[in-house]
């Protein structure tokens, strides 16, 4: 079994890398990615303006393409002029616009359209055309130019508008192809960043994780009690310290731990060998007994009496075995929890229920009360609950004297339900505050073993307390008696 950690983390050579601070790795990782991205990102701007200068004018024009276009063809429209009111120069008005982003429209003197690539209205009327004449103005998101046409007298007879956008426009598909390239080079950076951040920060993940798991591999088997194993990593950084500080730590933990394991594995078989011997005579003893209470014999009242007594320390020999046989299973297995959906208030009356006749011959009230609003279903372990109840309230009742109170109040809160347990007895001494709570502690005034008690029934009820998620104490009340106080999840 020693050699498991042997086998899944054989020993490997650590490069130079892996022997720097993390701290130093951390750095020269950040540094690869930012030298690295820049790098490409150089180079990638680089071939992009290439492929730009030859796909320009090829399959791509530049954002101020038919811009550039306007002089040219103010000149022809003046120099047309009238000529092109009529559909014979609609020919050559296109054949001198280049490229399918300029619409153009010719308007008659009533700034009505005649023909044109533009088919919407660009003026609501005469009086708007004219104080457009010779400019250029933003028209639904495009720029317009207006050029007037003008008789041989000088009267303007109608206009020409030309409409166009500065952005970049391609060319088929070899220039949505060119534009797509173009893109993807401006947005590079980001890309690389990511790219370099990815695998940078995988070597750097690398480096650090095979110690990583060499100690959680380590811790494993400290868990499962096994500390005959060895740590093969050995490097001049934070991983290299701590994995010789574990190992120190193990060689500690096999020296101090060992003697207390086997100790504790001892007990444990101990308390099982107990129960498993006393559980077939107390039965017998308890079975014989019920018997003789029934058989009616000669100087009946005296066999009852004394029969009576061997039964009720038959009971307790039952009651003792069965703590002891549930405190090993707890420590063994913990039993897995079942929640389930309670009415707690309905749960605690009968509770308390169970008690009721064991009250009542011993004159002792039982009360209690619920603060708060409790969650509506409360889901929890029914059956652990109920255990810690009933070694609370046994105590209790075995302790309060006659005429004597007994007082639960639960409290709903936010995210648990608290519970105070309080009686009128003789309360807690200070060793008892201290040590109530151990396997076997048995008290001997206020909580005495008088009674031959096991010492379980706080140690019980602190691991199934633990179990549902809270913690428990003790404490003496102002007014004198014992309180138990402990509290779990309202849901698990």
């Amino acid at each position: 079994m020693e050699q498991d950690l042997k086998r899944n983390n054989p020993k490997r050579k650590t490069h130079k890398m892996e022997n720097r601070p993390l701290v130093t790795q951390f750095r020269l990782s950040f540094a690869r990615i930012v030298i690295a991205s820049i790098l490409a990102t150089v180079v990638t701007y680089i071939l992009a303006a290439v492929l730009y200068s030859r796909a320009t004018f090829r399959v791509i024009y530049p954002a101020n393409y038919y811009e550039q276009q306007i002089p040219e063809l103010d000149a022809y429209i003046r120099e047309k002029n009238t000529a092109l009111l009529s559909r014979s120069g609609e020919k050559g008005l296109q054949s001198v616009i280049h490229g399918d982003g300029m619409s153009y429209q010719v308007l008659n003197k009533d700034g009505s359209r005649i023909y044109g690539t533009n088919h919407k209205n660009v003026f609501k009327n005469k009086q708007e055309l004219f104080s457009r004449l010779n400019t250029t103005f933003r028209h639904g998101g495009r720029y317009t130019h207006v050029v007037p046409i003008v008789d041989p007298n000088g009267k303007i007879q109608g206009a020409v508008t030309l409409s166009y956008r500065l952005r970049m426009s391609y060319i088929g598909n070899s220039g949505r192809l060119v534009n797509a390239v173009l893109m993807a080079a401006i947005f590079s950076p980001f890309l690389y960043i990511i790219g370099f951040t990815v695998l940078y920060s995988r070597m750097f993940v690398r480096n650090i994780h095979h110690p990583l798991q060499i100690l959680m591999d380590a811790s494993r088997k400290i868990r499962e009690k096994n500390l005959d194993f060895e740590i093969n990593y050995h490097a001049d950084n934070e991983l290299g310290k701590l994995c010789g500080a574990f190992t120190e730590m193990q060689e500690e933990l096999k020296k101090s731990l060992s003697a207390q394991w086997k100790m504790e594995q001892e007990r444990v078989e101990m308390v099982e060998a107990l129960a498993h011997d006393l559980k077939t005579p107390l039965s017998i003893i308890k079975g014989y007994t019920e018997a003789l209470m029934d058989s009616g014999r000669y100087d009946e009242e005296k066999y009852h009496r004394y029969l009576a007594v061997i039964h009720e320390n038959a009971e307790k020999g039952t009651v003792l075995v069965q703590q002891m046989q549930y405190t090993s299973d707890l420590q063994n297995s913990g039993a897995a929890l079942q929640p389930v959906p309670v009415n707690l208030a309905g749960f605690l009356e009968q509770k308390v229920l169970h008690y009721a006749l064991q009250a009542r011959q011993k004159g002792i009230t039982i009360g209690w009360e619920i603060q708060g609003d409790v969650p509506a279903p409360l889901r929890t372990d029914t059956d652990k609950l109920g255990r810690i109840l009933d070694n609370i309230l046994s105590n209790s009742m075995e302790h309060t004297p006659v005429g004597g109170k007994i007082h639960i109040l639960v409290k709903a809160e936010k995210e648990r339900i608290s519970y105070r347990i309080c009686d009128t007895g003789g309360g807690f001494r200070p060793e008892d505050l201290e040590k109530a709570f151990n396997r076997f502690y048995r008290g001997d005034e206020a909580r005495s073993s008088k009674d031959g008690h096991s010492g379980l029934g706080l140690y019980i009820a602190r691991q199934l307390v633990e179990q549902l998620g809270g913690s428990i104490r003790i404490e003496n009340a102002e007014s004198g008696g014992a309180c138990v106080l402990f509290w779990h999840k309202s849901v698990l």
